[in-house]
């Protein structure tokens, strides 16, 4: 009997890559994005390439109104949710403090933090309904260290990284498995939306060294997500061999 997977931000990057890894498993999807186009696309392709089930749902996770009348909008089929991926997050902008846009603060707050907590609150009705509930949150390792320049992005990712303890704590009654996946630098999107479209800049980043993927990361999701039942990873840091944490880079390999 397949599962339901349900993903937030699954129009790139992480999200996409790890929808891709489910439905290979021949798994349901239920897919969220804010690029309404791209996301039908992406649905498209995976029913033909992979022959599975899949509902999309256009919401920002930041407007808690756009969240709720999504998550209400489920059909029947779809309404046992066995897997919640929050994935949906960025960074905005690299300054310090004193140099910072509140801006960008706003939407990394409200994304990251904000739209985590939205989402989960509106599914959690559906997880329960499953005999394998498990939340797995899209963590990262600017959530175990802080760095110069991502002073509210650190402080975002600590912030998830607070609310999967909280949540493994609390839903503990429930029997819900809670895992948080901290991946240190990985080539996708992440750093072009930073840097405000500066594909070159971003480029610079991932010079010298083999970072990770977006499907190492699906990988490592995957594998998280297909313990036995009694089994649950609460946390796990991830990094390329390349890199030790958010200081320390080997750019020779």
């Amino acid at each position: 009997m397949p599962k339901t997977i349900f993903i937030s931000g699954a129009t790139s990057g992480f999200g996409k890559a790890i929808a891709e890894r489910f439905a290979k498993d021949g798994e349901n999807l239920i897919i969220t994005g804010r690029r309404k186009e791209r996301l039908e696309a992406f649905a498209q392709e995976l029913i033909k390439i992979f022959h599975v089930k899949v509902l999309t749902l256009n919401f920002d996770v930041r407007v808690e109104q756009e969240v709720n009348a999504a998550i209400k909008s489920i059909p029947k089929d779809f309404q046992t949710i066995d897997i919640l991926v929050n994935n949906a997050g960025l960074a905005s902008g690299m300054s310090t403090i004193q140099d910072g846009k509140t801006e960008d603060w706003d939407v990394m707050i409200d994304t990251n933090i904000k739209g985590l907590l939205y989402v989960t609150h509106a599914v959690l009705p559906l997880l329960y309904n499953s005999s394998t509930p498990h939340i797995i949150n899209i963590g990262s390792t600017a959530g175990k260290e802080v760095y110069l320049k991502g002073n509210v992005y650190c402080a975002t990712k600590h912030a998830v990284d607070a609310i999967s303890k909280a949540l493994r704590i609390d839903l503990l009654e429930k029997g819900v498995k809670v895992t948080q996946i901290a991946p240190g630098a990985a080539e996708t999107e992440f750093s072009i939306v930073r840097l405000h479209g500066d594909k070159d800049a971003a480029k610079k980043i991932y010079e010298g060294y083999q970072p990770m993927t977006a499907q190492d990361i699906a990988l490592v999701v995957h594998f998280a997500a297909t313990l036995p039942k009694n089994l649950c990873i609460n946390d796990m840091v991830l990094t390329s061999l390349a890199q030790a944490n958010n200081l320390y880079f080997n750019r020779k390999i």
